[in-house]
């Protein structure tokens, strides 16, 4: 299963990621990075697509047994 990873070190905060993801996954924690709800995201790439700080990837995750 594909899931996205913000480098929250390089994140900008700006919230693109944010409005366009569809299952709302990632949120803007205090304004300060991303953070990315494992369990909604689906690993569609909009996010990873669209962010101008080019810090989101999605990756392939171990599924958890």
């Amino acid at each position: 299963m594909k899931k996205a990873v913000v480098n929250q070190t390089e994140c900008v905060a700006c919230g693109v990621c944010e409005k366009v993801c569809p299952r709302q996954a990632i949120t803007i924690f205090h304004g300060i990075y991303a953070n990315v709800n494992e369990d909604l995201c689906v690993g569609c790439k909009k996010c990873e697509k669209t962010c101008p700080a080019s810090v989101i990837q999605v990756l392939q995750k171990e599924a958890a047994s």
